[in-house]
């Protein structure tokens, strides 16, 4: 006879950034299965610390509702082990697939049309445009061709990049036709989409919902637009302090949003503009974690244990966050280079610089960096503090002047 367990069970996805299954994992208020898809590249290291941990690998050549028998009989068979009742996938690349699979076995799950509204960027604008939501035009394209004609037709700059891309792989800002004519044909393994270039500030929105209801949403901005640190601008995501006031209301927002995507719970994520002349205009949203550091922002500006607030919406409670700090923080992605690293500012001398509260370098001496175009290509993060965000961005570019990285260029490149 199969007992129900006295702790909640969630069927958790791996994702490569592994800040959140840790978190997840250290949690002795929940039970955890693992699903490893096989596609996903994972460290010996992470691999070694979680063997202990129940893992579904799914094999990503198998049809998915193969997978998805499989993982049953694996379940049935299994005698001694937790029986999921819930799902969380924090992983934006495997969003369908995990979707579908959760609802081939039976667990919580977006539908595939929620999928789509949250990971393809072209379905995405047809939503807003449904809500009646402030977005860029844009339009499919095959050819180089139809990129131009959109550009005469809505005015340069264009964005040209896959409806499904994220951190702005292979996402172009293109000025004119004489820009296109540089960029090679576009790959036909992808869907492309070219949109109106949106001038003005960017900012993220993120929120945690319980039952269909935002219990409370936090606003970042980032320093230049995100697009622009692929030109070697600061890259940098800065949470605004609890008494700060904002140039939205967050929660408004990302209830609007909730609504409209019909979300029933877990984490909402948005990128909008606003224009210098006072537009709004919704860019992207996903419903999963936000990328780089963002969640931690969250937390230590707050002062509360923010991903276990996430967590606590997937497993069915409806948590109360308790504030404890009212304070700006941000996280400023390092520089990066091609070459072997000869030098490299350490985690020391970067936490004693004015406002630096953590500092986690990837790149040591000797390392050989091939850092791709990418906005999340760095060699590490520090976390900066000050009293409201523009402070914190001050002093970002204190860290920048300071930060040194030198590589020599490898033989042959």
């Amino acid at each position: 006879m199969t007992t129900e367990p006295t702790r909640p069970v969630v069927l958790l996805v791996e994702s490569r950034r592994a800040t959140f299954t840790d978190h997840v994992l250290a949690r002795d208020d929940v039970e955890v299965v693992l699903l490893r898809f096989d596609s996903v590249p994972l460290s010996e290291e992470y691999l070694a610390r979680t063997a202990h941990v129940p893992t579904f690998t799914l094999d990503t050549s198998a049809p998915l509702e193969d997978e998805a028998a499989r993982y049953l009989r694996w379940m049935k068979g299994s005698e001694g082990l937790p029986r999921p009742r819930f799902f969380c996938n924090p992983n934006e690349a495997l969003q369908a697939d995990a979707q579908r699979f959760a609802a081939l076995v039976g667990l919580p799950h977006l539908s595939q049309e929620q999928v789509g509204w949250v990971r393809n960027k072209m379905t995405m604008k047809d939503r807003y445009a449904q809500l009646a939501i402030p977005h860029a035009a844009y339009r499919a394209v095959h050819v180089l061709d139809e990129v131009v004609a959109f550009g005469d037709e809505h005015g340069w700059p264009v964005i040209l990049k896959p409806v499904d891309s994220d951190s702005c792989i292979h996402t172009y800002r293109l000025d004119s036709p004489a820009c296109v004519a540089g960029v090679p044909p576009l790959d036909a393994a992808l869907r492309w989409m070219v949109e109106e270039y949106i001038e003005g500030r960017e900012f993220q929105l993120c929120a945690v919902i319980a039952d269909g209801v935002v219990l409370d949403a936090y606003l970042s901005k980032n320093p230049v637009p995100i697009l622009q640190v692929l030109e070697g601008k600061i890259n940098a995501n800065i949470t605004y302090a609890p008494s700060e006031d904002l140039p939205v209301d967050a929660r408004a927002l990302a209830q609007e949003l909730t609504d409209g995507l019909g979300l029933p719970y877990g984490y909402l994520h948005g990128e909008f503009f606003l224009t210098d002349d006072g537009r709004f205009v919704m860019s992207e949203v996903a419903a999963r974690l936000s990328g780089c550091e963002v969640p931690m922002n969250h937390g230590l500006a707050y002062g509360f244990d923010f991903l276990h607030v996430v967590l606590d919406t997937y497993v069915g409670r409806v948590p109360v966050p308790v504030y404890t700090r009212d304070r700006a923080v941000g996280d400023l992605l390092l520089p990066t280079a091609p070459g072997r690293v000869v030098h490299i500012s350490s985690e020391e001398e970067l936490l004693r610089m004015p406002g630096v509260i953590g500092a986690r370098l990837t790149a040591r001496c000797g390392d050989v960096l091939d850092p791709p175009r990418a906005s999340h290509a760095s060699t590490g993060y520090v976390h900066v503090e000050g009293a409201t965000a523009d402070e914190v961005e001050e002093r970002m570019h204190h860290v920048l002047r300071h930060f040194e990285l030198k590589v020599d260029e490898e033989p042959g490149s």
